[in-house]
């Protein structure tokens, strides 16, 4: 399901349902769960666009584009070192002031994996002058490994299994954060429930390897 998420493009359909729809979905049930007053709903580029454009229809909140995007850097999620998707963040993405400056800004983004990427983007949002900054974030805590294909090779990396949402609020710098609640996943596929969901549930539709066999990665 982290293909209509996080992976696949936005005018993809996959199964007959489109990617797009699958988010805008996403965002409107962040802000039935998660409401707060705020100024602005922005969207982290690209997989968080979509979900932001759909909770400001559902709150009524305006929708604005706070980030430039650097199309040349490629997804900061897969990056094999903890360094790279550092460095890949602030390379990739810049804030636009006049779009964040003395507002309260809602956040959009498509998951928390490690948190480090999600504390340099609040950070790089406050930096340009956003007086609150509230996370929501499209998909439920990332809390199991992915043992077919995705780079996490263990859970001591996932930030959310070990850490409450408060705390990994407090860890990220944000003002609030709300995440998407697991049990309405299948609200964005149109109630199908034939797709993995095991980094988020733990239920994998297979035996998962007894030891992971794809290499040594740096935290």
């Amino acid at each position: 399901i982290f293909e209509y998420i996080y992976f696949a493009r936005p005018d993809s359909y996959i199964d007959g349902i489109c990617v797009h729809s699958s988010r805008l979905t996403a965002g409107k049930i962040l802000a039935q769960e998660h409401p707060v007053d705020a100024d602005i709903v922005v969207g982290v580029p690209e997989s968080g666009n979509a979900a932001a454009m759909g909770y400001s229809m559902e709150s009524g909140i305006p929708y604005g584009t706070a980030f430039v995007k650097n199309s040349y850097v490629g997804r900061t999620f897969i990056k094999p070192k903890q360094s790279a998707r550092e460095s890949s963040v602030m390379v990739k993405l810049n804030a636009l002031r006049e779009v964040v400056n003395g507002k309260r800004v809602i956040m959009i983004d498509d998951s928390i994996v490690r948190g480090t990427t999600s504390a340099r983007i609040v950070k790089m949002i406050r930096d340009a002058g956003a007086k609150e900054v509230h996370v929501r974030i499209s998909s439920p805590p990332f809390m199991y490994p992915c043992y077919f294909g995705t780079d996490v090779p263990s859970s001591d990396q996932l930030i959310a299994y070990n850490h409450s949402v408060e705390e990994i609020c407090e860890m990220i710098g944000a003002d609030s954060l709300g995440y998407l609640d697991k049990e309405r996943l299948a609200e964005l596929i149109d109630g199908d429930e034939g797709y993995c969901h095991a980094c988020f549930t733990g239920q994998y539709p297979m035996e998962p390897p007894k030891e992971d066999i794809r290499g040594e990665y740096d935290h």
